[in-house]
């Protein structure tokens, strides 16, 4: 099974919890300054000290990791604080102005297997739920898209609404990408390295098979009808770069009929206006074709493929993140 930083985070709490080992997560509740995690980010943490996942970039997982074990010995959820004022600051190296809220939760009477179970498998399914306790009498539950937090959905933010703190759980990223090329095989470690799930499309098979992109997900049907399946939503990215209308072509058209927030084509400019006309052609409008990158990628002068992979990611990650 394959898993992104999310689920990656819950599969490791519950399988150590499931072996006897004992396990928590640590979850960061608040920053301010320069803490290097945002609200949200997860640690697994096992009884034996092992981990997954990141709260604060390494600089106070030593600390978090002693007072969860100690959380498993007392079976309490527990919220700490490190920062500047803190006289342990220095030790846990939030020596530059920083602070951060952790709260620890291990898993037994208050979290509980069945929960994290439930959890798992609505993240697996890529449902967006939300898990929400109350840090005052550690009740919790998980809710799914609702009037009450459905911005907190949209925007991926998690957060306190008084005393409940809700840890949003969206469906992971993805990436359709169009052709298998050389730029293809840096884009798509680039975009699993950054969380994203990743399927390519190609009917060449000798451009697209498991040697040359080992570990990713192919499809051999014609784009428009591997993205018909796929069903690009507002988490989805679409790249093509085959510069071959005949294959480019019907995913950037399958593209522009969803709701995917980033479509990206390679191409010079001469090869983006032949596009434009042809997609004028047969009925979009410019504010519709205005969705597509083209060409694709920030402006940073790259030329071997793994630049060019870089400068596409970076544009995907500016494109998202202005979005929520």
């Amino acid at each position: 099974m394959e898993f992104n930083q999310s689920n990656n985070v819950i599969y490791s709490a519950l399988e150590w919890s499931r072996q006897g080992i004992g396990s928590a997560i640590a979850t960061v509740v608040d920053t301010w300054g320069s803490a290097p995690r945002p609200v949200g980010s997860q640690l697994a943490i096992s009884g034996e000290g092992g981990m997954v996942g990141s709260v604060s970039g390494g600089c106070v997982e030593g600390a978090v990791i002693f007072e969860a074990i100690e959380s498993l010995k007392d079976g309490l959820p527990r919220i700490l604080e490190y920062g500047v004022s803190d006289e342990e600051a220095f030790s846990v190296g939030l020596g530059c102005g920083g602070s951060i809220r952790i709260l620890v939760e291990p898993i037994g009477n208050f979290l509980t297997q069945k929960t994290l179970e439930k959890l798992l498998k609505k993240i697996e399914s890529r449902k967006p739920v939300a898990y929400v306790v109350n840090v005052e009498n550690w009740s919790n539950c998980l809710v799914e898209v609702d009037k009450k937090y459905k911005q907190r959905f949209d925007n991926d933010q998690s957060g306190f609404d008084g005393l409940e703190f809700i840890t949003i759980h969206n469906p992971p990223l993805r990436m359709a990408i169009i052709g298998g090329v050389h730029i293809a095989q840096a884009l798509a470690k680039v975009a699993r390295v950054s969380g994203f799930d990743v399927l390519l499309i190609d009917p060449r098979e000798s451009f697209a098979n498991s040697l040359r992109f080992p570990d990713v997900e192919i499809s051999h049907l014609w784009p428009d009808k591997a993205l018909e399946i796929f069903d690009p939503d507002q988490r989805t990215a679409i790249v093509t770069l085959t510069h071959d209308p005949k294959i480019d072509d019907p995913a950037i058209i399958q593209g522009l009929k969803s709701p995917c927030f980033y479509i990206g084509c390679l191409g010079s400019s001469g090869t983006h206006a032949k596009r434009i006309q042809r997609l004028q052609n047969v009925g979009f409008s410019n504010d519709e074709i205005s969705r597509i990158n083209g060409p694709v990628g920030l402006k940073i002068s790259a030329k071997s493929p793994a630049e060019i992979a870089v400068s596409i990611m970076g544009q995907i990650i500016q494109t998202v993140r202005k979005k929520i």
